[in-house]
Protein backbone atom coordinates (compact mmCIF):
# COMPACT_ATOMS: atom_id res chain seq x y z
CA UNK A 1 0.00 0.00 0.00
CA UNK A 2 1.37 3.50 -0.88
CA UNK A 3 1.39 6.53 1.23
CA UNK A 4 -0.21 8.21 -1.90
CA UNK A 5 -2.98 5.92 -0.72
CA UNK A 6 -5.24 7.19 2.20
CA UNK A 7 -5.21 3.89 3.22
CA UNK A 8 -1.77 3.48 3.23
CA UNK A 9 -1.40 7.10 4.38
CA UNK A 10 -3.51 6.38 7.62
CA UNK A 11 -2.31 2.83 8.56
CA UNK A 12 1.33 4.93 8.94
CA UNK A 13 0.25 7.81 10.38
CA UNK A 14 -1.90 6.32 13.15
CA UNK A 15 0.88 4.45 14.64
CA UNK A 16 2.01 7.39 15.99
CA UNK A 17 1.17 8.97 19.30
CA UNK A 18 -1.48 11.83 19.28
CA UNK A 19 -2.29 11.81 15.40
CA UNK A 20 -5.89 12.76 14.60
CA UNK A 21 -7.02 12.77 10.92
CA UNK A 22 -9.34 15.86 9.05
CA UNK A 23 -10.64 16.49 5.97
CA UNK A 24 -9.80 20.13 4.79
CA UNK A 25 -8.59 22.25 2.02
CA UNK A 26 -9.89 19.17 -0.17
CA UNK A 27 -7.18 17.21 1.35
CA UNK A 28 -6.61 14.56 4.25
CA UNK A 29 -4.55 16.22 7.17
CA UNK A 30 -2.26 14.85 9.82
CA UNK A 31 -1.98 16.67 12.31
CA UNK A 32 -0.42 16.47 15.92
CA UNK A 33 -1.28 18.29 19.30
CA UNK A 34 -3.86 19.96 16.25
CA UNK A 35 -0.66 20.81 14.39
CA UNK A 36 -0.81 19.87 10.71
CA UNK A 37 2.37 17.79 9.72
CA UNK A 38 1.44 16.31 6.50
CA UNK A 39 -1.35 16.92 3.85
CA UNK A 40 -2.04 13.88 1.36
CA UNK A 41 -3.99 15.90 -1.32
CA UNK A 42 -7.15 14.45 -3.09
CA UNK A 43 -6.54 14.77 -6.62
CA UNK A 44 -5.89 12.48 -10.15
CA UNK A 45 -2.34 14.13 -9.37
CA UNK A 46 -1.26 12.98 -5.75
CA UNK A 47 0.94 15.29 -3.42
CA UNK A 48 1.88 14.41 -0.06
CA UNK A 49 2.93 17.88 2.20
CA UNK A 50 5.27 17.71 4.95
CA UNK A 51 7.49 20.09 6.96
CA UNK A 52 10.98 19.84 6.61
CA UNK A 53 14.79 21.05 7.64
CA UNK A 54 16.23 23.89 5.76
CA UNK A 55 19.25 22.00 4.35
CA UNK A 56 16.20 18.56 3.39
CA UNK A 57 14.24 21.37 1.40
CA UNK A 58 17.25 23.32 -0.59
CA UNK A 59 18.53 19.09 -1.34
CA UNK A 60 14.80 18.07 -2.10
CA UNK A 61 13.37 20.87 -3.88
CA UNK A 62 16.18 20.37 -6.63
CA UNK A 63 14.82 17.08 -7.11
CA UNK A 64 12.21 16.63 -10.27
CA UNK A 65 8.52 16.10 -8.33
CA UNK A 66 8.96 17.70 -5.11
CA UNK A 67 8.49 21.64 -4.75
CA UNK A 68 7.70 24.23 -2.74
CA UNK A 69 4.22 23.33 -1.28
CA UNK A 70 1.98 26.31 -2.58
CA UNK A 71 -0.26 27.99 0.17
CA UNK A 72 2.07 27.73 3.09
CA UNK A 73 3.55 30.75 3.48
CA UNK A 74 6.87 29.64 5.39
CA UNK A 75 9.06 27.84 3.33
CA UNK A 76 10.25 23.76 4.99
CA UNK A 77 7.12 22.86 3.42
CA UNK A 78 7.34 20.54 0.69
CA UNK A 79 4.94 19.28 -1.87
CA UNK A 80 5.90 15.45 -3.11
CA UNK A 81 4.62 14.17 -6.12
CA UNK A 82 3.43 10.75 -6.29
CA UNK A 83 6.41 10.21 -9.00
CA UNK A 84 8.95 11.99 -7.14
CA UNK A 85 12.35 10.03 -7.09
CA UNK A 86 11.63 8.95 -3.41
CA UNK A 87 11.77 5.37 -2.38
CA UNK A 88 9.20 4.51 0.09
CA UNK A 89 11.05 4.60 3.09
CA UNK A 90 12.42 8.04 2.26
CA UNK A 91 9.02 9.19 1.80
CA UNK A 92 8.22 7.78 5.60
CA UNK A 93 11.58 9.02 6.79
CA UNK A 94 10.63 12.68 5.64
CA UNK A 95 6.72 12.71 6.92
CA UNK A 96 8.17 11.09 10.49
CA UNK A 97 10.46 14.06 10.59
CA UNK A 98 7.96 16.29 9.90
CA UNK A 99 5.70 14.69 12.56
CA UNK A 100 8.82 14.84 15.36
CA UNK A 101 9.65 18.83 14.17
CA UNK A 102 6.06 19.61 14.52
CA UNK A 103 5.67 17.36 17.70
CA UNK A 104 8.55 19.06 19.49
CA UNK A 105 7.17 22.61 18.89
CA UNK A 106 4.56 21.38 21.21
CA UNK A 107 4.15 22.19 24.68
CA UNK A 108 5.61 20.03 27.09
CA UNK A 109 2.21 19.40 29.61
CA UNK A 110 0.73 18.56 25.60
CA UNK A 111 3.38 16.16 24.53
CA UNK A 112 2.66 14.41 27.79
CA UNK A 113 -0.88 13.70 27.30
CA UNK A 114 -0.55 12.97 24.13
CA UNK A 115 1.84 10.52 24.67
CA UNK A 116 4.83 11.90 23.05
CA UNK A 117 8.40 11.20 24.25
CA UNK A 118 10.71 13.90 22.81
CA UNK A 119 14.47 13.40 23.50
Amino acid sequence: MSIFDRNGFDDLLAKWPGVTFVDQWDSHVAKVGGKVFAVLGNSDNWRLVVKCSEESFEILTSLEGIGQAPYFAKRKWISIADHSPLEREELEHYVRRSYDVVASGLTKKLRTELGIAIS
